[in-house]
Formats: structure tokens, sequence, C-alpha cells
């Protein structure tokens, strides 16, 4: 089973927190600060979960400050619904966000989905090569040469998702739902953000044109043959 991190300045969410993903066997530990997270807590952990709202380092703020420090899921609880929230939300490093109030079997669904991605892997080493980038698949990492993307876990998935199938087309929600196994509606937006962070990193490593392609009005597809 996993350790979490839970950080909301709500004590009585943390203890629900606490309750609710110990029936899935998971040790947690809450903070109602960020400044009580530190590096330990990070490493520490293999998902957080953090509370956007929050009085002194707020959740977006704190998830810039530590992704730099583990490469584990955060998730982000947040009562702000609104797009630019959430896009903001994702931008800073987060791998997804559950919407306030929230209920209890979703939560740990999508917790439970993100542990699966990140503790997968295998004892033959599986990799993918794709123009001049390279997936391990079982490190779950994308490489340009010998140098691996900076990439989250969520936006990791997707570039997976779409170099195992070049050339076809998926729509946000296949990728969505194909990538987070979610029941309900697929958030589109988040894929749209991820891809638009995946672009600036393959930018960033010198990978440009990016093997990622818009088909406008359908979502996007990985270019056969390109890297």
């Amino acid at each position: 089973m996993a350790h979490i991190l839970a950080v909301d300045d709500e004590p009585d969410v943390c203890a629900l927190l606490e309750r609710t993903l110990a029936r899935d066997g998971h040790t947690v530990r809450s903070c109602t600060s960020g400044a009580q997270v530190d590096e330990r807590l990070c490493r520490w952990a293999d998902c957080i979960l953090l509370d956007v709202m929050m009085p002194g380092e707020d959740g977006v703020a704190l998830c810039r400050r530590i992704r730099g420090l583990t490469g584990a899921p955060i998730l982000f609880l947040t009562a702000r619904s609104e797009e630019a929230d959430v896009l903001q939300a994702l931008g800073a490093g987060g791998d997804d966000h559950i919407a306030k109030p929230f209920r209890l079997a979703e939560l740990r669904a999508r917790v439970a989905a993100h542990l699966r991605r990140q503790q997968r892997g295998g004892a033959a080493v599986h990799r993918l090569l794709r123009g001049t980038l390279v997936l391990d698949l079982n490190a779950c990492r994308l490489l340009a040469g010998e140098e691996p993307l900076p990439l989250t876990k969520s936006e990791y998935a997707i570039c997976e998702w779409l170099a195992l199938h070049p050339g076809q087309v998926f729509g946000k929600e296949q990728i969505y739902e194909a990538v987070f196994g979610y029941d309900g509606t697929a958030d589109e937006s988040a894929v749209t953000e991820h891809v638009k962070n995946i672009r600036a990193k393959l930018r960033a490593a010198g990978v440009a044109p990016g093997p990622i392609e818009t088909v406008w009005g359908i979502g996007y597809r990985w270019k056969e043959g390109e890297g």
C-alpha cells in the first residue's frame, strides 16, 4: 500500500482524508499548511493531495515549490472549478484535480488510478523508439537522446498512449479516459493543459516541432515516424 501526503488547512478535511484512504490500506500523513511540507515528506509520499485555497502558501505555490523534489502524482482538491483556476493548478505541475465537495468513492478511485500508473513496471527493459525520442515503458520516462524530459506522471502517460498508437487520432475525452480510467465526464481542459506543458518541455529539449499534432475539431495524434 502507498504513502499519501494530504495538505489542507481544515483539520476536519484532513481527518476525513486519513479515514477514507486508510480503508484501502494506505498510510496517510496530513499537514494543515504548506509551511509544514518539507523535502523529507515529499520524498516519503507516493501520492500528494493539495488543497488549493490555503492561507499563506496556497496549493498552487506549494506545488511549484515541491514539484522538483518528487515525481509522485499531485492531485488538487479545489472548490474553485473555474477553468482558469484548474489550468493554473495543472500548469504548476499537478496531475489532476478533484472538485470539493467530493464523493469519497471518487477520491479513492482517482488516488488508486494514479498509484497504479506510478507503480507499473516489469523485469525486462522495454523501450519504444519514436524518431529522436525514446519511451522507457518500465521506468515511465520519455528521453530526448539520453536525457529524460521532466514530465509529470500524467504528461508522460499521455505521451505513452499517443506514441503507442502513432497516426491514430484521439479526442480529448478518449485520451482522458484511456490515461486516467475514470468513470464520468472526461476533463478536456486537463488534457489540453497537459499537452501544452509537454510541447513546452519538448521545445526546451530541442525537439521542435514536436510529435504531438493537433487535429482541429477532433483532438490529438502522435505523428507517424516522428519524434
